[in-house]
């Protein structure tokens, strides 16, 4: 099965440099950003709850055994395996718990996913967030990388906030500096933040 990447392009990127130099710099450094995105929205939700404040190889080792396990990520094949199964592939009882509760809400019909892919950003995170194990951050990661939303500039991300300083020179990021560098972004805020994750991760700009 081929990889599916965040689709950006021409666009996007010409609207980002004429708002904003520095970040222009930074465009024109890096290049065009792949950055892969799980389409199937119930995998999603599990594989960002299986990441969750653990190491990026952590949790690719973890949904490799998943995957690996299950054969398919489903609430069916989830459920068939139980929790004792699911934690023993190395995770929490606590995630492995939120899971399968997710689990159990869609295949009863109380989660509807494709409800979720009608929605706007803010119903979307609104009920995203009421399932457990599932934060605001967590709930915009899924609709930047599931959904493929493209105005996704999250306030709580780490990276972001690092990869802003490191461009403009700030100590911190307040709120209200954080809400300007949003408008200024809108509508791509999702590519955005895909460039200040790379400078965040170490590229230079000179």
């Amino acid at each position: 099965m081929s990889l599916i990447y965040f689709p950006y392009g021409k666009t996007e990127i010409a609207y980002l440099k004429a708002k904003d130099k520095k970040l222009g710099a930074a465009i024109d450094r890096i290049g065009h950003i792949k950055r892969e995105v799980e389409s199937d929205l119930f995998s999603a939700v599990v594989l960002t709850i299986v990441g969750q404040q653990i190491s990026g190889k952590a949790k690719t080792t973890i949904c490799r055994r998943l995957t690996d396990a299950l054969g398919e990520i489903t609430a069916e094949t989830v459920l068939a395996a139980g929790i004792d199964k699911i934690q023993q592939f190395g995770m929490s009882f606590r995630k492995a718990s939120y899971i399968t509760d997710f689990a159990e809400k869609v295949r009863s019909g109380e989660f509807d996913l494709e409800d979720i892919k009608d929605k706007t950003d803010e119903e979307a995170i609104a009920r995203l967030t009421e399932l457990k194990g599932v934060g605001p951050w967590s709930a915009e990661m899924i609709l930047l990388f599931s959904l493929q939303r493209p105005d996704i500039f999250s306030f709580g991300d780490y990276g972001i906030n690092k990869g802003l300083r490191l461009i403009y020179g700030h100590k911190e990021i307040d709120r209200e500096r954080f809400e300007r560098y949003r408008r200024r972004f809108s509508p791509y805020g999702s590519v955005a933040s895909l460039y200040l994750w790379e400078v965040a991760s170490g590229t230079i700009i000179s």
